[in-house]
């Protein structure tokens, strides 16, 4: 990779990372909408943007936790039969342009949905546990087969499902995140046995853009912007699946 392209690459990192992280996110959908335009090889793509995903979640994880925003009562359902199906979508490599475009009309309904009309905060309710499950593993099939941490899907649908507030939908989403990614790198290593090299240039901007967006999102920031952060997070998703 050329030196210009990798700076051009590191700073977007940076960017994606602060704006990502402030909702709970870890940003993979915005790493990969970056590396696409920058014509980084599609087998590169995906790992790097995962163990990005693993680094700037693990801060998020931490920073919502301290804040006192996580529920293990919420979060435990989703994770059960994401992680193994994470893996499984992380090994497969499908041509999956109608999927990514199904995948990026939906997202972008979502985002619609928090400009247009965010949802009110109100007293959240416990989802069917059966349903949870369910739900936690077509996420994290999706999350591995994309290249992504599957909070994107996530976190929008707690907080539209009245299941969580806006915060602890992002906090829930943040370790939801981070198992699926580790689990869908796993897989994708399993296949492929290689490991892009200039990844290492782009962690300490994931790292720094991390920790700025996950500080300012579990206490700064009020609940209205984040929510509006998080429907340029998804529009940014939901157009990067459909365009690439």
């Amino acid at each position: 990779m050329a030196p210009e392209t990798l700076w051009i690459l590191t700073a977007a990192v940076f960017a994606v990372a602060i704006l990502y992280s402030s909702v709970g996110h870890a940003g993979a959908s915005g790493y990969i909408a970056v590396m696409s335009l920058l014509s980084v090889a599609p087998a590169e793509i995906k790992p790097i943007a995962l163990v990005l995903n693993i680094l700037v979640a693990s801060i998020g994880t931490f920073q919502f936790w301290r804040a006192g925003h996580f529920s293990w009562q919420l979060f435990w359902p989703f994770a059960l039969l994401s992680v193994p199906l994470a893996f499984v979508g992380g090994y497969l490599n499908l041509p999956s342009h109608l999927f990514k475009i199904l995948v990026g009309i939906v997202l972008l309904l979502s985002a619609a949905q928090f400009l247009l009309r965010p949802p009110a905060e109100s007293e959240p309710r416990q989802p069917p546990r059966l349903v949870a499950v369910g739900v936690g593993g077509l996420l994290g099939f999706l999350s591995g087969l994309t290249g992504t941490g599957g909070g994107i899907f996530l976190t929008p649908l707690l907080i539209l499902m009245h299941w969580a507030r806006t915060r602890s939908a992002a906090a829930v989403s943040a370790p939801f995140i981070l198992l699926n990614s580790a689990s869908g790198l796993a897989g994708n290593f399993s296949a492929t046995k290689s490991f892009p090299g200039f990844v290492w240039a782009l962690v300490l901007a994931a790292v720094i853009g991390g920790t700025i967006g996950s500080w300012y999102g579990s206490s700064q920031l009020p609940q209205m912007v984040i929510k509006r952060l998080l429907a340029v997070v998804l529009t940014i998703a939901g157009f990067k699946l459909i365009l690439t």
